[in-house]
């Protein structure tokens, strides 16, 4: 009787697990690399949301703190424009954002105002490259549902990528500072894609777990209906929510909004009040929300409600929080860098353009390994050159449209112009058969950098005009550097 095959031991047996996970880790990587990348280069863009807002339009009204009285007056005048079916929230002036801020939601005909200091209505606030931009990264251009449950899932390949990729090389915190520099290409891309996932681990972990929760959240809510109340996700829902008024659509007199926000500052000291959100207004079911935060807490972490009397009708506040909401307040800012002011969000940046230099270098490591041993495939090597370079060359057009036909842009144009651009980076990579991937990407970084370069001077000269908001020379002095680092490397 033949003896079964005995398992391979020792270094063997770990050189075989190694292997298999390193294939899957490959596998994963490319299944979902385009997505990836895309989601983290304009997730790292939209860390700076509020800055962009603020460099679309700088002549906005610009104030640090606005009166109790003005809020309430912004408040008025914004409920008798969007009406009684419509919610609509208030963003505060803050350090970050100097800015009364006034929208009814993200749709076209919604409405968004800048108010000035008086808490009069004075400016529509208008940032088609921003919304764009964050659309881009929060649900990829395409149907809300569809969109975020895609981008939830690149959330989950990211973190899966992050994990296999620190199990399949056993020596990766070894050799943590470890570079082979001026040797060989792919040696020098592995040491930098290696070093560069291993340094931000926590950041990486962060951001794509948070990321995955945040886009699967439509899923969750559904299965965790359908194990604890039938499928009804409005109990979920509910669970979270302060309580909502019965449905009364009769007409009822508001109360003095800025006397309640005085009650809400007392209700919470040591907190600053960010935002209002105020449903049904004017109605007898109307619903005014405060949400403040407080300093060395991540997420908002006081809510006081008042219904159409003035009424007092819920809040809460740390003290009271379970470790579930606390979670889930937290989820957002965790994700974006919305805490902490300007220091925390340059380390997002420069941490988020780490894991897009880690995406998409993984990518050029494999293919580079796949020359190696023989089996180059240069049209997928020119046509991941094409999606590195390509998407910074479609977003930065889309910037330099904006600055171009501000104000005067159908609805749609940002999207269409991003993917036409995306489509023919793809295109022309392909037919170009007689150019290397190290061509593409250089002319890739050319054209960005000049991109860069044409959008910081018609921006200088035609929107910082009367500003009154000098962010904006910040912003252009950035893209300037930013467009000049990239020329010199090309």
């Amino acid at each position: 009787m033949s003896r079964p095959a005995e398992r391979p031991r020792g270094g063997l047996w770990r050189t075989e697990i190694v292997r298999a996970v390193l294939n899957g880790h490959s596998v994963l990587g490319i299944a979902f690399a385009a997505a990836i990348y895309i989601v983290c280069l304009s997730g790292t863009l939209s860390v700076f949301m509020r800055d962009f807002q603020r460099w679309e339009q700088p002549a906005a009204p610009t104030f640090p703190v606005a009166s109790d009285a003005a809020i309430g007056r912004a408040v008025v005048e914004m409920g008798s424009r969007v009406g009684t079916d419509k919610n609509f929230y208030v963003l505060l002036p803050s350090g970050d954002f100097p800015r009364l801020l006034l929208s009814s939601g993200n749709d076209a005909d919604d409405e968004a105002w800048y108010a000035d200091a008086n808490g009069h209505l004075a400016m529509r606030a208008k940032s088609p490259w921003t919304d764009f931009l964050v659309d881009l990264h929060t649900r990829l251009h395409l149907p809300q549902t569809l969109g975020r449950f895609l981008v939830g899932l690149t959330g989950v390949a990211l973190l899966s990528s992050l994990i296999s990729g620190i199990l399949a090389h056993p020596r990766i915190f070894r050799d943590a500072f470890h570079l082979r520099l001026g040797g060989s290409l792919r040696l020098e891309q592995a040491d930098l894609h290696n070093r560069l996932g291993v340094w931000p681990l926590p950041f990486h972990i962060i951001v794509s777990l948070t990321g995955a929760l945040l886009g699967l959240s439509t899923v969750i809510v559904g299965i965790l209906a359908l194990l604890l109340f039938r499928g009804d996700s409005q109990q979920i829902y509910a669970l979270l929510a302060p309580p909502q008024a019965k449905e009364d659509a009769r007409p009822a007199p508001m109360p003095d909004v800025a006397t309640l926000i005085a009650v809400a500052r007392d209700r919470a000291p040591g907190a600053q009040l960010r935002q209002i959100e105020v449903s049904h207004w004017s109605r007898r079911d109307m619903r005014l929300e405060l949400s403040a935060s407080r300093r060395r807490l991540i997420a908002q972490q006081d809510n006081i409600t008042f219904d159409a009397t003035g009424r007092l009708v819920a809040e809460k506040h740390p003290a009271g929080l379970t470790v579930g909401e606390r979670i889930l307040g937290a989820l957002g800012p965790l994700h974006f860098g919305w805490f902490g002011g300007m220091a925390v969000r340059i380390a997002y940046g420069l941490l988020g353009l780490a894991l897009c230099v880690v995406t998409a270098s993984g990518i050029t490591i494999w293919l580079a390994r796949r020359r190696d041993k023989g089996r180059a495939a240069p049209g997928w090597e020119r046509l991941w050159a094409a999606i590195s370079w390509g998407q910074p060359v479609a977003i930065v057009t889309t910037v330099l449209l904006a600055l171009l036909l501000h104000g005067r842009m159908p609805d749609g144009t940002l999207v269409a112009v991003w993917a036409t651009v995306t489509l023919l980076s793809a295109i022309i990579a392909s037919a170009l058969t007689a150019s290397s991937a190290a061509d593409l990407a250089s002319a890739g970084r050319i054209a960005t950098g000049v991109l860069l370069l044409a959008s910081a001077g018609i921006h200088a000269t035609q929107f910082m005009r009367g500003a009154t908001d000098f962010a904006g020379f910040a912003v252009d002095g950035v893209i300037v550097i930013t467009a000049i680092g990239l020329l010199r490397s090309s």
